[in-house]
């Protein structure tokens, strides 16, 4: 039993093309309705339309990837009843077209963060960086946020000064963008809307964020067990707290926390080497022996970082990650339970024909081509051990 390899598409506006994946060699597609606002309905026919074209092209669209949780449903504020709603209808609609995974997370505000879309590698290629001595620069000088000086180390705080001193304006406007972008083909939010989102948060705290995601699950649960749906979370980008907005799914520990908590089937996890290898006391063979049973999707990257948490995507095989075992565990978790996983080369460098050219940050095609492709390798050379 092998793995199933698949594709993240953003859609009929993705610079890469079905076609492209198709000779890429993947089989599947993740994709999601980009272009619906957050919260709202995905209606039969918007997802009946765009499984067709992905039909059409001679792939699958196995994943979602994803539906978006509502910022009133992490806050659980007034509005939250309604999204929840909107949430379950969604969900039915998709199981209406045999879409039945869909991964999701839980992130206040920011689905992911880095500081540099455009860190040059030895090689010459472009990968995605995440500084703290950046984010802290950001958080300081611009955000201004109340007691951010309490959450860096002495070190960082020391150097903020200097690299702001370096930083033209240029610069400090595309660390600002580049941080608050938030997801790729989505638009960002404002300085302004993350001070009002950070103070709310601060009297969520992860407490509260651990209650309110508990309390999504269990509002969608019969409507999974239902339709025979499984939602797997994604770990935080990057694993820890940062901006003074609280995180869940950083650890061993939230992750044990999360299958515990709801240990319906429905309650899944999406493996994520690239934001679970960031941590630097995360140990990814150690993690996935503990909570592979409830891993339903893999998302496979590598990062190369230092004891401070800085870090850089890598070559697939070649960051911190041991890549080839955890494609030996997942493949024999796919063995175990009679049923392959899907993964997906997350990630890749912007290298080749692809420099300069615009694409979504980390999703060029060549790049995460040449992962698929050391991805595949590993794959075939376990299977004939």
């Amino acid at each position: 039993m092998s793995l199933i390899e698949s594709w993240r598409w953003f859609g009929p506006n993705d610079p890469v093309s079905l076609s492209d994946i198709r000779q890429a060699g993947a089989t599947s597609v993740v994709s999601a309705l980009h272009h619906v606002p957050h919260g709202e309905v995905w209606t039969r026919q918007e997802i009946e339309q765009r499984k067709k074209i992905i039909t059409e092209a001679g792939l699958e669209w196995s994943i979602v990837e994803s539906v978006p949780v509502h910022e009133a449903i992490k806050t659980r504020n007034k509005d939250c009843e309604k999204y929840l709603e909107n949430y379950r209808e969604s969900l039915r609609n998709l199981a209406a077209n045999g879409i039945h995974t869909i991964c999701y997370n839980f992130m206040p505000v920011l689905d992911w963060t880095r500081t540099d879309l455009n860190f040059r590698l030895p090689t010459g290629a472009i990968g995605l960086r995440f500084d703290w001595t950046d984010l802290a620069v950001f958080d300081v000088k611009v955000l201004e946020r109340k007691g951010a000086d309490r959450d860096y180390p002495r070190e960082v705080l020391q150097e903020v000064p200097f690299r702001f001193s370096q930083m033209g304006s240029k610069r400090l406007e595309e660390l600002k963008e580049i941080i608050l972008m938030g997801v790729p083909t989505e638009k960002g939010i404002s300085v302004e809307t993350l001070r009002e989102s950070i103070s709310i948060y601060e009297e969520i705290g992860k407490k509260g964020l651990r209650e309110n995601w508990a309390y999504f699950m269990r509002a969608i649960q019969d409507t999974c067990e239902e339709e025979g749906l499984t939602m797997t979370m994604h770990p935080d980008d990057p694993p820890y707290a940062i901006l003074g907005l609280p995180r869940m799914v950083s650890n061993l520990e939230d992750l044990l926390f999360l299958i515990q908590e709801i240990p319906s089937a429905h309650n899944g996890i999406c493996f994520c080497t690239g934001s679970l290898g960031a941590g630097v006391n995360n140990n990814l063979p150690e993690i996935l022996e503990k909570v592979g049973h409830r891993v339903h999707f893999a998302h496979l990257r590598n990062v190369e970082k230092d004891m401070m948490g800085n870090f850089h995507e890598s070559d697939h095989l070649a960051g911190d990650v041991d890549m080839v075992k955890i494609v030996r565990q997942l493949l024999a978790l796919s063995k175990q339970r009679g049923a392959s996983i899907p993964f997906r080369p997350d990630h890749g460098h912007q290298l080749l024909d692809d420099l300069g050219k615009t694409v979504n940050p980390g999703y060029p095609a060549i790049g995460r081509l040449r992962g698929l492709a050391e991805l595949r390798g590993a794959i075939y050379g376990l299977e004939k051990l």
